[in-house]
């Protein structure tokens, strides 16, 4: 198997809305983005499939040692060896590549975040980062794009927040800031132990509101000359809001179920926002 292909296959097992993104574009741009989302993939099971800690940071420090390789045009692993012949045509640098191995590492030291600066540094490193290198692939020719890809990755950071309170809760983890669960009379027990409740709801209702802030504060910053060519983006924006808006009318009964969309209704979306350029 080509380091493209264990790439691709990589892609293809996860299902994610990210995969329907690639879809439309030219070979040399998906192989690329296709080798980025395995990164991010293989760094985020290090943490999520490691039960024992110290090995998961043992891991994450050989990614890092990995990340030096490829730069130096050593990579030893079939997705750096994939990822890097694009790193010089599509400007994708170390420090972004380090930051999301340190957004990794911050869900082996923190399982709460007190407020929503504290969370939004966590999205910056495991999503908006991503945004920017995924950007960069897609074609930029006006800065602000990456403010917009920036932004956009926030949104989808907050999406999956709310889609996997539930799921989060599972593995002892809780997103929602500590300040935000006082604010409307939640406990951390009440999400650990799935009781959905009209404080809850609200409390879910102004996560939700957020979230849908950040899409439009997004969509608002990216210029038109760069619109056609950060359609992955947006498609992935319309499954991702989608699915936000399914959890909002399903009344966020997320404690107990994990809220997706079918894979042709992602398909359809992605077809139907390609389509609108």
């Amino acid at each position: 198997m080509s380091p493209d292909d264990y790439c691709q296959q990589k892609a293809a097992q996860s299902g994610s809305s990210f995969y329907y993104s690639f879809l439309f574009l030219p070979a040399e741009r998906r192989r690329a983005i296709t080798a980025l989302y395995a990164f991010c993939r293989e760094v985020d099971d290090t943490v999520d499939e490691c039960t024992d800690v110290g090995i998961a940071r043992t891991k994450l420090a050989w990614w890092r040692q990995e990340v030096a390789a490829m730069m130096s045009g050593a990579p030893t692993h079939p997705v750096t060896k994939a990822l890097q012949p694009h790193l010089t045509p599509f400007s994708l640098d170390s420090q972004h590549l380090l930051a999301i191995i340190d957004g990794m590492e911050m869900d082996l030291d923190q399982t709460r975040y007190l407020d929503f600066p504290g969370l939004q540094k966590y999205c910056w490193h495991v999503a908006s980062v991503v945004g920017i290198l995924s950007a960069n692939i897609f074609g930029v020719t006006n800065p602000q794009t990456l403010q917009y890809a920036e932004k956009l990755g926030l949104a989808f950071q907050l999406t999956n927040i709310i889609r996997d309170v539930g799921e989060d809760a599972r593995k002892g983890r809780i997103y929602l800031p500590v300040n935000e669960l006082q604010q409307f009379n939640v406990t951390a027990a009440d999400i650990l132990n799935a009781r959905h409740s009209d404080n809850f709801e609200k409390l879910m209702q102004f996560q939700a509101a957020r979230a849908q802030k950040m899409y439009d504060e997004a969509f608002a910053l990216l210029p038109k000359e760069d619109r056609r060519a950060q359609r992955p983006g947006l498609i992935m924006a319309a499954i991702y809001r989608a699915v936000l808006n399914e959890v909002e009318r399903d009344g966020f009964h997320v404690l107990t179920q994990r809220i997706s969309l079918t894979p042709i209704r992602k398909l359809w979306l992605a077809w139907i926002t390609y389509v609108r350029g």
